[in-house]
């Protein structure tokens, strides 16, 4: 499905969303990191900036982070779900934690404004991808 920038609206239907729902893994490894300034944050290319009272997350490739000699402390998979759901959905989030709390893989959820992103384990990838498309049936 593609959207042009104008358009932010979205699916809001959950039995719709569930139907419709696939799941991408983007390439590579990717870590959390904290760094003091926005700046700072830009300059290491992140997927994600969040801005905290303790700092500036951002969420970075593993080898960016090394490449910085940056700590972390959790290595993840991206995973994004595919399809165009709207900010004021409701239930989507909550179907896919259940569905992998149910098979015991943690998950850290980003959204955008197309679309819902998933960091699990590494490990559990494929396991998260499979219960995902489940999910889906």
């Amino acid at each position: 499905m593609t959207h042009s920038p104008g358009n932010t609206s979205g699916m809001t239907n959950l039995a719709e969303m569930l139907t419709h729902l696939t799941v991408t893994s983007q390439p590579g490894e990717f870590v959390f990191v904290v760094v003091d300034s926005l700046e700072r944050a830009a300059e290491l290319d992140p997927s994600a900036i969040i801005k905290e009272a303790e700092g500036f997350t951002a969420i970075v490739h593993k080898e960016t982070a090394d490449q910085h000699d940056l700590t972390y402390d959790f290595v993840a998979s991206w995973l994004t779900l595919d399809i165009h759901s709207s900010l004021e959905a409701v239930g989507l989030t909550a179907a896919f934690s259940a569905a992998l709390t149910s098979a015991g893989i943690s998950c850290n959820v980003v959204a955008g404004n197309y679309h819902d992103h998933i960091l699990v384990p590494v490990a559990t990838t494929q396991k998260a991808i499979d219960v995902l498309r489940k999910l889906a049936r």
